[in-house]
């Protein structure tokens, strides 16, 4: 198998009591799922722990083990709860150190806003060995550490870091899709589903079941890295709904 046709994978590890209490809504997945996908690598898991280094330290040692990539949000501000860089750096089984170019941006930012305090310098810190993500919102660096990529949990921020990683990962083919509504009930389609999906080794069918004014409806969410595949499974999929009386909706029903 070359390069560009193996499937690279990314872990997402959410980090933050704030998730799991609900105060908080995570937006990170969606956007660091739609990154990944641009860049042809494929967000296989996500997990969200708590503030709590233990559980954070076994988080990254089994998702790194079985991904290409590893991802975090959350826990690398300034405060006592931001724990994410110590945890990474123990599970890595390095030190921490403060990297001296982030100890050099976050002076530049902070000279004008109060200087550079002790709370301020935790954002400097990072496990050893660790190279910088730039952070063009507050100053304040993303951290990579070989696969491993440390990123801030509000998501405008770690949006831009994003943006500074593109072009940079290896990634294999980008996965394409397409969807086709229908007006039914899943219980209707799953054998034609089933079969369809079958049909086209290389493409993955996802239904996506919603009601609206009294009546049943889905999306099928067509998926393959073939555009020539994903083209011919979308169609026998609308003829097979077609056949059974279903009209078929090319681009989903929104």
């Amino acid at each position: 198998m070359s390069e560009s046709s193996r499937i690279f994978t990314a872990a997402l590890i959410v980090i933050g009591d704030e998730i799991l209490s609900g105060r908080t809504h995570d937006k990170n997945i969606a956007q660091v799922a739609t990154w990944l996908g641009a860049q042809g690598i494929r967000l296989a898991e996500v997990r969200v722990v708590s503030d709590h280094t233990p559980a954070i330290v076994e988080a990254v040692n089994a998702l790194r083990a079985r991904n290409d990539y590893l991802f975090t949000t959350g826990g690398i501000g300034p405060t006592h709860d931001d724990i994410t860089v110590d945890a990474v750096a123990e599970a890595l089984g390095v030190g921490v150190i403060v990297h001296p170019d982030a100890r050099a941006i976050l002076e530049g930012y902070y000279e004008s806003r109060g200087g550079l305090n002790e709370a301020r310098l935790r954002m400097a810190r990072v496990p050893e060995g660790a190279e910088l993500i730039p952070n063009r919102y507050t100053g304040a660096p993303g951290i990579r550490h070989g696969n491993i990529f440390l990123m801030a949990g509000v998501p405008q921020i770690t949006a831009g870091m994003l943006d500074g990683l593109s072009g940079t990962l290896e990634g294999g083919q980008q996965l394409l899709s397409e969807t086709v509504g229908c007006w039914c009930q899943e219980s209707e389609v799953a054998d034609l589903l089933r079969q369809t999906e079958a049909d086209f080794a290389s493409c993955q069918i996802g239904s996506y079941p919603f009601w609206r004014d009294g009546k049943s409806g889905a999306n099928f969410v067509v998926r393959s890295v073939d555009a020539d595949d994903l083209a011919a499974c979308v169609r026998a999929l609308a003829r097979g709904l077609e056949a059974m009386d279903r009209p078929a909706y090319p681009g989903g029903i929104e």
